[in-house]
């Protein structure tokens, strides 16, 4: 839109409108995390996002902890990440989604956790898959999608299905609700 950079901060209701939009300056939001002691598999899980990561060497001649031609699929690694926020929003969407292992879907969530105390709006627009699409695309749906329309439902939380920052209100309430304190 040719729009000059300024000093002047950007409204909440124009940072919600990009991030919702996923319009191209939300890749100039960056974020760095590091999980350690994680299993060597769930990190291989995490691997398969596309943005940069770094997972400790289990080389033989870079640690002597044990011979990884041995090593258990189990064998705790030190993940490193960074990525922009349009990564974040796709990888959360696979991750959040309860199809995902328990190990990886509970670092998704802490991360979802810890981010929103510091970047509220950011961690907002971290949904699974269904919330974004209005229902499951999986051939086996895992049911969160239903159970989230459960919770608005029981607690009377009325949602426009056909609003993307509706369902993203809504699901953030109901994850608020079940997931953190």
């Amino acid at each position: 839109m040719r729009k000059e950079f300024t000093d002047n901060e950007a409204s909440v209701e124009f940072k919600k409108k990009l991030l919702i939009s996923e319009h191209s300056p939300i890749r100039q939001i960056e974020f760095y995390w590091k999980w350690d002691n994680i299993k060597y598999w769930v990190s291989t899980e995490w691997s398969r996002h596309k943005f940069e990561k770094t997972i400790s060497s289990q080389r033989n001649d870079r640690q002597g902890d044990y011979d990884r031609n041995a090593a258990r699929q189990d064998a705790p690694v030190d993940y490193i990440g960074w990525a922009n926020e349009q990564n974040l929003i796709d990888s959360f969407r696979k991750r959040l989604c309860r199809k995902a292992t328990d190990e990886a879907r509970l670092l998704a969530e802490d991360f979802k956790i810890e981010l929103s105390k510091v970047y509220p709006l950011e961690a907002d627009v971290l949904v699974p898959h269904c919330v974004y699409r209005c229902g499951c695309s999986e051939p086996n749906c895992c049911g969160l999608w239903f159970a989230f329309l459960n919770w608005c439902e029981e607690s009377k939380e009325e949602i426009d299905l056909l609003s993307i920052q509706g369902r993203y209100d809504a699901y953030n309430k109901w994850f608020k609700e079940t997931h953190c304190e």
